[in-house]
């Protein structure tokens, strides 16, 4: 929140990572996020971000590496990876619902949704023209439409999920015209590593091998290089960060859709500070676990509610929007 995400990308570049695609990244103003995309080591890759025709003709950003004038996109629509002697097409699906679950003026000039039909194109376009063994999407579509877009899309080896938070401990294969999609999902806040082992034979994938990798933090040695760099992040901010707000007389935790401990604290709090006789809170699913006799730190309030947008409000509602927004 207050690196605005820049943190994050020296972090990604520590762990590693190859290839990522985006959602909450735009909750941050466009330029920060070409300018964070720009620090990352990896590839940022993601075929569902559109520039808007009137944009085009004065557009911010065009001296931008993922920028693709011909067809308009945003940002790279898939990479290339060379992995254990196999080619490997990469394509990127960004969140979809981008411009209505977030404030679209962070990102005006943007377009996102499913454009599942433009994944198809682009799957077609990189199997003639790269000729990859396997053709593998990290999509933060949510498990639900990743199975939906399987059955529609043909090509498509393996999706790799995130968004809707599920552990699916196996992939469900989803049938189409060419074939069948694997789909899964390895869970959130890192508890577990998705591995899925592919058998490629004869420039097709043959079988495959996958299980969710529980990660117990308190058995793994912790890597130093990194703690370092956690420890120098956090350093301008630490004060603000440990202040102890409480101790937890319950386990305060958010798992699911709808509701969880901690959401009624918040909620609690909401109808305590303003006076109203009903609260919401938005259905996040992020945010690690206090347990009983544990100090209540603000580390642990902005873990669940830290967002780049975060006011709150008291109004009048009728019944019919309330309906509406629970709906």
């Amino acid at each position: 929140y207050w690196t605005r995400g820049r943190d994050m990308v020296g972090a990604c570049n520590l762990l590693g990572v190859d290839v990522m695609t985006g959602h909450w990244e735009f909750t941050y103003r466009d330029e920060e996020i070409i300018e964070n995309i720009g620090e990352f080591n990896g590839d940022f890759v993601a075929q569902n971000i559109k520039v808007r025709e009137e944009a085009l003709f004065d557009y911010r950003f065009m001296d931008f590496g993922g920028f693709d004038e011909d067809m308009g996109l945003a940002f790279k629509p898939y990479t290339i990876k060379e992995l254990g002697g196999v080619k490997v097409a990469v394509i990127g699906q960004a969140f979809p619902y981008t411009p209505i679950a977030n404030p679209q003026r962070f990102i005006p000039d943007w377009t996102f949704g499913i454009q599942d039909s433009r994944m198809q194109e682009i799957v077609d376009k990189v199997r003639e023209e790269e000729k990859p063994a396997l053709v593998v999407v990290i999509s933060h579509n949510g498990m639900d439409v990743d199975l939906k877009m399987a059955s529609r899309v043909s090509g498509i080896d393996v999706i790799l999920g995130g968004h809707t938070h599920d552990g699916v401990p196996t992939p469900v294969a989803v049938e189409n015209p060419s074939g069948k999609t694997l789909v899964t999902n390895a869970g959130s806040n890192g508890k577990f590593l998705g591995v899925m082992d592919l058998d490629v034979k004869d420039g097709k994938l043959r079988d495959y091998r996958y299980r969710l990798l529980p990660v117990f933090s308190n058995l793994i040695k912790p890597d130093t290089q990194m703690l370092d760099y956690i420890s120098m992040v956090r350093t301008p901010y630490k004060e603000r960060l440990e202040e102890e707000l409480a101790v937890a007389e319950q386990t305060l935790y958010r798992r699911g859709n709808f509701n969880g401990t901690f959401d009624q604290v918040i909620c609690d709090a909401l109808i305590k500070v303003n006076d109203a006789q009903i609260s919401l809170s938005p259905g996040f699913r992020w945010g690690t676990t206090v347990l009983p006799g544990q100090k209540i730190t603000m580390d642990n309030v902005m873990d669940q509610t830290c967002i780049t947008y975060p006011e709150t409000y008291r109004r009048e509602m009728s019944g019919a929007d309330i309906k509406a927004i629970l709906e």
